[in-house]
Parts: C-alpha cells; sequence; structure tokens
C-alpha cells in the first residue's frame, strides 16, 4: 500500500522543439529539463504526449499512400469521413463498435475503447493530401526504452507515462489517459486497505497513471501550447513493474459491449 501525497508538482517543460522521425526523445527531454532548470530527481515521474512519440516512431501516415477498401468506403459514407482515414481507422482496430455520423468507435488493437482508432490531424504538419498520425505501436515498450535511456544517462531511477486525450462513456469532453507506462503501477489495488474506520476496502482499484495522465494534461494544455512533457514530483509511485495495459478492462468483464 502506497499513502496519497499531501502535495505534488507539476511542471511543464517549455521550449520542447518539434519533434520529427528518429528524434533521441531521451536527449531531447534532458536538454528540455536543463534549459528549465529543472533536473530530473530519483522518484519523478516524466509524463509525454503520445503525439511526439508517435512522431519520433515514424508513425505519421500520408492519406495519398492509402487505398481504402470496400469496407471502408461504405463506413465513410456513412460517418461523412475520407474513406482513406477510415481504412486507417479499420487497420488499427480490433472490433468496430458504433458508427455516427464524424465518429466511428473502436476497440482498437492495444485494447483501448475509443474514437477513431486514436487517430489524429492535429498538431501535424497537413504536407499535399493530408497527413494522419496512429498511436505508438507499443507504448509501454515506448516508456520502457524511455525510462531506461533516462537512467543509462543520469544513473537515477525515473517513471515515464504516455497520455492520450479520449473521450469517456456517458460524459463530455476529453480526459488525459495513460496509454503506456514504465517504472510506477498503472492500476494500484487497495483492495483490503483499512478505511477512515478501520473496514477493509473491498473493491476499491486506483487507475493511478491514468489520474497522472489527467493532472499533466491540465498544463500540458489541448491546442498549440507546445508543452507535450511535464514532470510530476511527490508522487508515490506503488510497482516499479507496472503498466498501461494493466488498465484495460477484459472484454469479457465488460458491463456495456
Amino acid at each position: 500500500m502506497i499513502v496519497a501525497p499531501a502535495a505534488v508538482t507539476l511542471s511543464a517543460l517549455n521550449g520542447v522543439p518539434m519533434v520529427a522521425p528518429g528524434d533521441d526523445l531521451s536527449a531531447m527531454l534532458l536538454s528540455a529539463c536543463h534549459a528549465n532548470g529543472l533536473p530530473l530527481q530519483d522518484g519523478d515521474i516524466v509524463v509525454l504526449a503520445q503525439k511526439i512519440i508517435s512522431k519520433a516512431e515514424g508513425r505519421a501516415v500520408p492519406l495519398a499512400s492509402v487505398s481504402p477498401s470496400e469496407e471502408a468506403i461504405d463506413l465513410a459514407a456513412q460517418c461523412h469521413k475520407d474513406p482513406r482515414l477510415v481504412e486507417l481507422i479499420l487497420s488499427e482496430s480490433e472490433k468496430l463498435m458504433r458508427v455516427r455520423p464524424g465518429v466511428l468507435i473502436v476497440r482498437h488493437r492495444l485494447g483501448l475503447v475509443l474514437a477513431n482508432a486514436g487517430i489524429d490531424q492535429s498538431n501535424i504538419a497537413q504536407d499535399g493530401d493530408g497527413v494522419a498520425l496512429l498511436l505508438p505501436l507499443d507504448p509501454d515498450g515506448s516508456a520502457a526504452a524511455l525510462r531506461q535511456a533516462v537512467r543509462d544517462a543520469l544513473g537515477i531511477d525515473i517513471a515515464v507515462v504516455i497520455i492520450d486525450s479520449l473521450g469517456r462513456a456517458w460524459r463530455k469532453g476529453t480526459c488525459g489517459v495513460a496509454i503506456g507506462v514504465a517504472g510506477m503501477s498503472g492500476l494500484l489495488d487497495l483492495r483490503g486497505a483499512p478505511d477512515l474506520h478501520g473496514r477493509p476496502l473491498q473493491t476499491s482499484e486506483l487507475g493511478l497513471a491514468d489520474e497522472v495522465a489527467a493532472a499533466a494534461s491540465l498544463i500540458m494544455g489541448q491546442a498549440g501550447e507546445g508543452r507535450p512533457i511535464v514532470v510530476a514530483r511527490g508522487i508515490a509511485r506503488g510497482r516499479n513493474e507496472g503498466s498501461a495495459a494493466e488498465l484495460i478492462r477484459e472484454p469479457a468483464m465488460d458491463l456495456f459491449p
């Protein structure tokens, strides 16, 4: 069991340059920390926007390179989207769950249930006929690699959380959610811990990485702020071997399939 902190600090790094395929994100992170006068410490949690991970990993796809299938063409007519974008959504999805004008709700190959497979065209240079940015292939792996790179460079132990802004069932508006985690608990099991009256908690599980993601998202911003990296300090991290995958509810346990 970990004890909830009485105070935490969240610091967005200013001056992070635009990311291009193949960029060394660990070097970019350490340079930004130095420029902001915020050297990393043991126990810090570094939170990064999904977009810079996807850009560095070459997950931008020119729409001109996509040939839509008949299924994509049919769905595009129903949801009023570019058939090439729909083809990318289908290629990233395990299951199509809902179709509405303007949106496809899918179960992503990572297990996330979200709109349009998390594919985005905002804050991306739209050369030629348009470009779409896909989620990283393995966000947990990307987080682990960045964590190890910082350990190799500085000899310190940090956690890394990769986040995206997702919609939520029954709620309006998006919220920061963890899609990649390394060095901390994604899901924190509080069952058995006593409440204020000593009664053991029966069902309480805390989406710790999601709470970190939501907090960091507040200062990252959602538009043109240009602050894709946040350093969180003072948060007990739980288990070192946690992941974002542990936050995914198995389809068999889904009450609203």
